[in-house]
């Protein structure tokens, strides 16, 4: 597998793992809940733990193709977090959004 075509897997993994929590019911799912519907904080756990995750790989990943991690400063960990939640807005609509609707295609009240 080429570079580039590495990058791009990798890319669509930080997508998927950003919407992963959104789009499931389940914790990182596999675990089944007891509730109905997953709470926000555990939403917002999962995500966090799949940021971490996300950034190991990528760390793994780089260290495996240049010998070493290039040395980052907190600025980079914090854009990178940003960059993970602009990967979740999908999963956030999905979930937030359009959730509100009926299976008629009626949209509820807000409340």
């Amino acid at each position: 597998m080429s570079i580039e075509v590495g990058r791009v897997v990798l890319l669509l993994l930080f997508i998927a793992a950003a919407n992963l929590p959104f789009f499931t019911q389940r914790i990182f799912g596999l675990v089944p809940l007891r509730r109905e519907t997953k709470p926000f904080f555990i939403i917002l756990a999962e995500w966090l733990v799949l940021f971490a995750l996300m950034g190991g790989i990528s760390a793994l990943i780089e260290t495996r193709l240049y010998g070493s991690l290039y040395p980052q400063g907190g600025h980079f960990y914090f854009i990178g977090l940003f960059l993970f939640a602009v990967f979740a807005f999908p999963g956030y609509v999905f979930r937030y959004l359009l959730g509100r609707t009926h299976k008629g295609g009626r949209q509820t009240p807000a409340r």
